[in-house]
């Protein structure tokens, strides 16, 4: 039981990156451009799929979902990040606090379900090309998208719930750039067990599950490409299915390393890294990995370039 005269903080300061003032503008001018250029790359591949036919298919349905993901959670905590560089204060709000790490959550977990998705996509696409239309139908597809969409959701309330339930009554200095579990959690004034204990159940069902699935698909994908007579087929499968996994293990397996080692493991200048790395770099690459470098897209890109200069 909490003493009747006990305090509680009613906001943080985000310490953010431990640099010398010299260095700064460096690297505000660092991030700010790599936002400018997740927010162009993923935008512009959000239109090209609305705006050609030809990617209004199941495979670029879920890229331009995890387009609108890399845009969502990089803008809830760039954005931030970039005006505590540029001033003096340092300060969220407690509710903002919340606000913001149920959000990134949301969008974290249903990223994290939409690869899985994807690698079944990938996985019916090359061993059942036959039947892929009639198995992936829009009405599937937006069945497994709304699916990735609640189990964010439900995982996000359970995560938040338990982490803002403890006590928090000082200090208020969180050594992150922004309010994440695992870095609130060590302001909290009572014992987390328990709540390392649900960050690493929680994490089976957000991460080792989606990459336990992809592993099993891509292991049944590859015996299929190496059944193809064809050398282009194999390569062209091959070049496909190594975008996804290059794309999933940026993202997760940092994931995975954050949120379900203990507590009392965690370094916080390892945590920012971690989180630099799938929070910011993974959705500065998706589109160069997964899209830019793609035939279709630079098709669409050529088309959409094609009619607006015959219009003008």
């Amino acid at each position: 039981m909490h003493e009747p005269n006990q305090s509680f903080v009613t906001e943080f300061i985000l310490l953010g990156f431990s640099l010398s003032p010299r260095t700064t503008p460096l690297l505000f001018s660092s991030f700010l451009m790599i936002y400018l250029l997740i927010i162009l790359g993923n935008g512009l591949i959000t239109i090209l799929i609305c705006l050609d036919s030809h990617l209004h298919t199941p495979m670029y349905f879920f890229i331009g979902i995890l387009s609108v993901l890399d845009v969502g959670y990089t803008t809830t905590t760039v954005p931030q990040m970039l005006v505590h560089l540029a001033s003096q204060r340092k300060t969220i709000s407690f509710s903002s606090c919340v606000a913001q790490m149920y959000i990134f959550l949301v969008l974290g977990v249903t990223e994290s379900w939409l690869f899985a998705i994807m690698s079944v996509d990938r996985y019916v696409a090359i061993c059942h090309p036959l039947r892929y239309k009639v198995i992936m139908s829009p009405w599937v597809c937006g069945i497994m998208a709304i699916f990735c969409g609640l189990w964010g959701v439900i995982s996000a309330v359970v995560y938040t719930i338990f982490a803002m339930r403890l006590p928090y009554c000082g200090p208020n200095k969180i050594n992150h750039f922004f309010c994440e579990v695992p870095a609130v959690l060590k302001l909290a004034c009572a014992d987390t067990s328990v709540n390392d204990q649900v960050d690493f159940i929680l994490g089976f069902s957000v991460i080792l599950i989606p990459l336990s699935l992809i592993f099993v698909i891509y292991v049944n994908i590859f015996i299929a490409i190496l059944k193809i007579h064809s050398a282009q087929g194999r390569l062209k499968a091959s070049s496909t299915c190594a975008s996804h996994i290059t794309v999933v293990t940026m993202f997760c397996v940092p994931a995975m390393v954050m949120y379900m080692k203990p507590g009392s493991e965690a370094t916080p200048e390892e945590d920012k890294k971690l989180a630099l790395f799938y929070n910011v770099i993974s959705a500065f690459l998706n589109p160069i990995i997964y899209s830019l470098r793609n035939k279709d897209v630079k098709k669409a890109v050529l088309k959409v370039i094609g009619r607006r200069g015959v219009s003008e």
